[in-house]
């Protein structure tokens, strides 16, 4: 990653296509929609998110929508991810009623979620929703190398982001290298590891160092690479604490630890067990 793919203030990454993707965000997956979502998405609006990570197959873009009109934040100001359910026909269709549910003209960014049905099929019709204005940025999710060469063989605009499993646990360098040869920028989700890499021994010595949490450390390693993330919790005081994170900075030891969790072998693929 050169510097010139993070903004001045080292806070976003500039997508090929001109694009401005924060590296932090709050996801919503296993969010219900309601009361719960609204709440989340508030209270990270409120202490300075300005990315929010939803899809249609999470049901809760209509909760996403209201806690974004709630605020009274400007639209332009928050960058808004949805993701192409590909048990669906068409893109296109897909995120015109996503539009409607989310209360908004057009999205930052649109993903197609997985790649069922093989990679290349829904790819015409994420290209024509960007063509007609519903995405700003349009790009993949759970793509492994070999997806993303499928893709780039036949697209006539490349995806600008991978959104895939990426933590100290699963360090996809393989992956990640694959995505800088097509200039796209990898994106982590489950970047705790949905809970699971905040009682690691590692993660708990290097906190006792940083005074910091867990979440917070496991949050940075990524950042630090200049990769974007996007931590889920419904916990007002998490949410919180999971935005400072730009205010200090890993040693080159600490990072290494961390690396050295890798149970992939560094992997060129984005899960181990597809689940379509």
């Amino acid at each position: 990653m050169t510097a010139e793919e993070l903004t001045p203030d080292g806070r976003a990454r500039v997508l090929a296509d001109g694009g401005i993707l924060p590296l932090l965000g709050l996801g919503v997956w296993q969010v219900p929609d309601g009361r719960e979502c609204v709440d989340a998405v508030r209270w990270a609006l409120d202490a300075g998110y300005r990315h929010i990570d939803t899809a249609q197959a999470y049901g809760n873009e209509a909760s996403v929508g209201k806690a974004l009109r709630d605020s009274g934040i400007d639209r332009d100001e928050v960058f808004i991810t949805t993701k192409f359910f590909p048990r669906e026909d068409d893109p296109v269709r897909a995120i015109e009623l996503s539009l409607r549910r989310l209360g908004v003209d057009q999205v930052d960014l649109y993903l197609v979620h997985w790649p069922q049905n093989g990679p290349t099929w829904a790819w015409p019709g994420m290209e024509r929703a960007a063509a007609q204005g519903y995405a700003r940025s349009i790009g993949v999710s759970n793509f492994s190398e070999s997806d993303l060469e499928s893709v780039a063989a036949s697209a006539e605009r490349m995806p600008s982001v991978n959104q895939v499993s990426y933590s100290p646990f699963a360090f996809r360098q393989g992956l990640q290298k694959a995505c800088q040869r097509h200039d796209i920028v990898l994106e982590a989700y489950s970047p705790l590891g949905t809970g699971r890499l905040l009682q690691d021994e590692t993660v708990i010595d290097i906190v006792a160092g940083a005074a910091r949490t867990p979440a917070q450390v496991l949050l940075r390693w990524a950042v630090q690479r200049g990769i974007p993330v996007i931590p889920k919790s419904v916990h007002q005081d998490r949410i919180e604490q999971n935005l400072q994170i730009f205010d200090f900075e890993l040693s080159a030891t600490d990072l290494a630890r961390l690396d050295a969790l890798d149970r992939t072998a560094h992997t060129t693929r984005a899960l181990e067990h597809p689940w379509w």
